[in-house]
């Protein structure tokens, strides 16, 4: 008996000291890891989303589905914080800005190399920034949104420091090298594969890209050569293509999946009571809109843009919607962004406003448009074609026939941009948590062709903008994106509709899984307990 005693007794204490080791924490300058110190890892995450990827590249993408593929084969010189958009070293250990803030030097982590065994070095970042200036603006359209002609010179310095020469001052330079689109890409892969390399990207991350089916699956694994030691935890990543909300949460009940988007906010409570699974909230840094396109037919009236503001009833949308998950939007951009402007009223719900706007723009009688209802669920928009038909009622009351129209995900975004939509329902999760991102991005004439798909133009507003950027005084820049806003508002390019706090659920033996509030959520740390 003592003998059985003393065993169970060491058996206690091995479980103990094995629970206490798997307890341990990782640092956060990911030097130092639970994988070191041999966590159990291993094993396949299988994350099931609402569309495909529209491209394994995220220098020529905009949406969603593409980064959180991108997010884990790739890295960028500059992070962004665990859970929050502040700046923490990246392929870059450390950086430093001149006096007059035209001059940025970054010293580059050594002994990194990409999945191709090419090694990362300032010459793969002149080669990727070179490439994102010189190309065509309408296929690296973030380059061209958040960099445009600022960018003078990329310049190696030596092996590892890179100088960046500026033609003017660029408050948000550091958040905008964070953002997934910068990620830097092996140049022999991009130029072994050429217009391939949307099918076979080549990063430093934590995964490899193994395959990609088409509408189905896309599968990355464990890069064993990463350069943060003990990381990732798993093996593989599958990204599993599931269009519907209630599908996606069926095929997660019965085990075909560990991890889902798009959650339907009124699934949140049955989620949260099975103890089988768990549920994840994503920080909330969006909009949801219906954009107006400002040259097309009746839309290139303010007034009708304005009639159309008081025609949506936002309320009935996020009780319908989103369960009261979400707030109706004001502004092109959420309050927890420095310079929103909470002096701006919102278009009040009202009918008889929308009818007496059309009248005096001399549509009495109303008009038809085509009304594009978003074909994939988004966090800032569960079921696109249901938010579609709410509005497409809201209209019908104040004369306005509007046709539900919706195509395949990737050519919806492209036909968008090319100004082909009447209204069309899009929507923004930020990428750096700075005004520019949002304002400048989504509305200013320089970004038509990339981002601004409602066409909006307005000199003062572009005015504005580029004052904002180029200084870095916060409180000034504040005061100039306040302005704009007020402006915006009166010019209604779009129906804001809601800023939603996205919801995710997976296994409950999922542990290390963070949602980020960019949208793009990196893997290396997830395990699957068993």
């Amino acid at each position: 008996m003592k003998k059985q005693l003393g065993l169970k007794l060491m058996a206690l204490i091995l479980i103990l000291s094995m629970g206490i080791a798997g307890c341990s924490k990782s640092s956060s300058g990911g030097t130092k890891n639970e994988g070191e110190k041999g966590g159990s890892g291993g094993g396949t995450l299988v994350f099931a989303r609402g569309g495909d990827s529209e491209s394994l590249d995220p220098a020529v993408t905009t949406e969603g589905e593409s980064f959180k593929v991108t997010e884990n084969v790739y890295e960028t010189l500059i992070n962004f914080g665990e859970q929050d958009t502040e700046i923490e070293p990246g392929l870059a250990e450390k950086w430093e800005e001149s006096a007059d803030g035209l001059k940025h030097t970054l010293k580059l982590r050594k002994g990194v190399k990409f999945h191709d065994g090419t090694d990362f070095n300032a010459e793969a970042v002149v080669f990727n920034f070179e490439r994102w200036k010189a190309g065509n603006k309408e296929r690296f359209y973030y380059y061209n949104s958040q960099f445009g002609d600022v960018i003078k010179e990329v310049k190696a310095v030596d092996e590892h420091t890179v100088e960046f020469t500026l033609n003017r001052v660029l408050a948000p330079f550091y958040k905008n090298l964070a953002m997934s689109p910068f990620a830097i890409a092996s140049p022999a892969a991009v130029e072994k594969h050429g217009g391939k390399f949307t099918e076979n990207p080549v990063g430093t991350g934590p995964f490899k890209f193994k395959e990609w089916k088409r509408n189905d699956k896309v599968t990355i694994v464990k890069n064993e050569n990463y350069w943060k030691k003990g990381l990732p935890k798993l093996d593989s990543v599958i990204f599993r293509v599931i269009p519907e909300n209630s599908a996606r949460l069926n095929a997660l009940n019965t085990g075909e999946v560990d991890l889902i988007d798009g959650v339907n906010f009124s699934d949140v409570k049955s989620i949260e009571k099975n103890d089988k699974l768990q549920t994840f909230f994503r920080p909330s840094l969006n909009v949801a809109y219906l954009g107006l396109n400002n040259e097309r037919g009746p839309l290139k009236d303010k007034k009708v843009r304005q009639a159309l503001n008081y025609a949506v009833d936002k309320k009935a949308l996020v009780d319908a919607f989103y369960a009261g998950a979400a707030e109706p939007a004001v502004n092109p951009m959420p309050k927890t962004v420095a310079g929103y402007n909470d002096a701006v009223k919102d278009y009040e719900y009202d009918p008889e406003k929308a009818k007496q706007l059309l009248k005096e723009a001399g549509y009495e009688d109303g008009f038809e448009i085509e009304l594009w209802a978003m074909p994939v669920a988004r966090p800032y928009m569960p079921d696109g074609k249901k938010v579609a038909e709410a509005i497409q009622a809201n209209f019908e009351k104040v004369g306005v026939k509007s046709k539900i129209v919706s195509f395949e995900w990737p050519t919806y975004l492209e036909k968008a941009r090319k100004g082909e939509a009447d209204a069309f329902l899009l929507g923004w999760t930020g990428d750096n948590g700075d005004a520019d991102n949002f304002l400048y991005v989504l509305l200013d004439e320089d970004s038509i062709g990339s981002n601004n798909y409602a066409y909006y133009k307005n000199p003062k507003v572009h005015e504005l903008f580029t004052k904002a950027q180029s200084t870095n005084d916060q409180g000034e820049r504040e005061k100039l994106y306040k302005e704009a806003q007020e402006i915006i508002k009166d010019d209604a390019p779009w129906v804001p509709l809601v800023h939603s706090k996205p919801a995710l659920a997976g296994k409950a033996e999922i542990t290390g899984y963070k949602a980020h509030p960019t949208g793009s959520d990196l893997l290396s740390n997830v395990e699957m307990k068993k």
